[in-house]
């Protein structure tokens, strides 16, 4: 992937937003890229601000902390300021605001709902851009307690008055239909995919394993559906094939229970948390990534697994289904349909060669998605905003 640095002097940047003038954003979200419990909704807004900061905007971003964190710091010409933790963000966030920011000259507030809105259209601040990774509803209830769920699904609810003529960017189609359940016009909310890096995430020669290794990368919690995997890998009649599960959360017991439950026994292998080069080798050296979510913003994940060249099964879910193209670059299968998944597994390490033509299609399908786009996209759509507000 280019640096900031250079896709901010590059030529065609420059071509592409010329007469843009420079911008003043404070960016709201629950945590920063470093803090220890991030996920993909802080790579997504850090790899887009972090790109408009080196571009020479103004970028403030407003986040919880941590036990040991700094109050203030910068990340990639990106000011942080950091108040309360996860938990009392919400209830902390708009007070420091008003003591420590609202004085400043701000062209936009640009609040990224993830997990419960913070209504800053209430702030008294400057004009609002909500940016949407995804919204929770239903699937809530599949993996928080039933108050706390009924929580943050009440929190959705008032979005389309709360959020009355405030633009909307989603990083999905199925999270703009998601809002415009929610009451938020279409014609309000911009389409703007996420990028991945398409060049530390690629396809090298000889990495693939000789037996099928089937991958799973991502949280482990139960809304996941990562025991539909393992049901589905238990159906698979080739007893060479491998199941490896990467990553932390608190079903794992639960998953570790069911996978000797069904006597896979060394087949299934959980990893824990990995590091980004041992991500890559994953990826590589895997037949297939499998993700059974019922419901994402996206498929961050696949898309990175697609530039390594690797094939991708998943539910045909909202969000996920728009990062795999089904028979392409993988397969998509009803969520649930544990029998779907199976055969859709078995065909792949039935046939070495379809893995690999699917595999340089997926990347192929990768390389359209960048962070640059993503960045030039988003800034386009800022600027819009301002323009049509009269702030230019």
């Amino acid at each position: 992937m280019r640096s900031r640095a250079a896709w901010a002097a590059s030529d065609g940047h420059r071509a592409g937003v010329r007469g843009a003038r420079i911008v003043k954003l404070l960016v709201v979200n629950w945590q920063c890229r470093d803090n220890p419990l991030a996920g993909g909704a802080e790579i997504h807004l850090h790899e887009i601000f972090g790109r408009l900061a080196s571009r020479g905007h103004s970028v403030t971003l407003l986040c919880s902390g941590w036990a040991g964190a700094e109050p203030r710091t910068s990340l990639d010409g990106i000011e942080v300021h950091r108040v309360g933790t996860r938990y009392t963000f919400p209830f902390l966030a708009r007070g420091y605001f008003r003591s420590a920011l609202a004085g400043r000259e701000l062209d936009l507030l640009v609040e990224d709902v993830n997990k419960v809105p913070l209504f800053t259209p209430r702030w008294g601040g400057p004009p609002v851009v909500a940016l949407v990774p995804h919204l929770f509803g239903g699937t809530a209830f599949q993996e928080l307690a039933a108050p706390l769920a009924a929580m943050v699904w009440a929190a959705e609810r008032p979005l389309g008055r709360v959020y009355r003529g405030v633009p909307f960017e989603a990083i999905s189609v199925s999270t703009a239909a998601d809002l415009a359940e929610r009451g938020i016009p279409r014609t309000a909310v911009e389409v703007i995919y996420p990028g991945i890096d398409t060049v530390g995430y690629t396809p090298r020669a000889g990495t693939r394993a000789r037996a099928p290794v089937f991958a799973y990368l991502g949280r482990l919690k139960k809304y996941k559906g990562v025991h539909h995997v393992i049901e589905a890998f238990a159906a698979l009649a080739d007893p060479a094939a491998t199941l490896e599960i990467a990553g932390a959360g608190d079903y794992r017991p639960v998953l570790e229970k069911l996978a000797a439950t069904l006597d896979l026994g060394e087949r299934v292998r959980f990893l824990g948390r990995i590091n980004e080069q041992e991500k890559l080798s994953l990826l590589r050296r895997a037949w297939a990534l499998v993700f059974a979510s019922p419901k994402e913003g996206w498929g961050i994940t696949n898309l990175e697994a697609a530039a390594c060249g690797t094939p991708v099964v998943a539910s045909n879910s909202p969000g996920i289904r728009e990062s795999v193209r089904d028979g392409e670059t993988g397969y998509l299968v009803p969520h649930g349909d544990v029998r779907a998944m199976a055969a859709a597994m078995a065909r792949l390490a039935g046939d070495a060669a379809l893995v690999d033509r699917l595999g340089v299609q997926a990347r192929r399908f990768a390389e359209t998605f960048t962070w640059e786009r993503a960045a030039e996209e988003t800034e386009r759509h800022l600027q819009r905003v301002i323009t049509s507000r009269g702030a230019a």
